[in-house]
């Protein structure tokens, strides 16, 4: 199932794991992060898994480096990249939020990167 957010769109792969994909050229705000933070809220009930497909080019400000992923049910993220620039936004957000203890991997999207991410998901989510 696929739902429009202002940022881009949500597809529900399983019962509780998320795609992400976010427009091209968008800046995420804090705003954007609250919004998709309301939409888990509203469809996930238990312990979820999220899969962000970088596959467009994107940015978010500070404050939203500093928010993503504070949902106390999210158990894990895969971040799937396709183009240098992505992988060092991820880096950079990894690096900033190092105290958090995010449990996040980067996969790449040129290396069948979407089926291992889901597939490490689902390994997280019954860990």
């Amino acid at each position: 199932m696929t739902y429009h957010l202002s940022f881009g769109k949500i597809n529900i792969i399983n019962g509780n794991i998320a795609e992400i994909i976010i427009n091209k050229d968008i800046e995420m705000s804090i705003e954007m992060v609250e919004e998709c933070e309301y939409f888990f809220s509203q469809h996930f009930h238990d312990n979820f898994a999220i899969l962000v497909n970088k596959i467009n080019t994107f940015k978010y400000t500070f404050e939203a480096k500093l928010t993503i992923g504070m949902s106390d049910k999210l158990c894990a993220i895969a971040v799937v990249n396709y183009h240098g620039s992505g992988l060092e936004q991820t880096d950079r957000i990894m690096r900033l939020r190092k105290q958090d203890n995010l449990n996040l991997k980067v996969f790449s999207g040129l290396e069948l990167g979407w089926q291992e991410g889901v597939a490490w998901l689902n390994k997280e989510l019954l860990a």
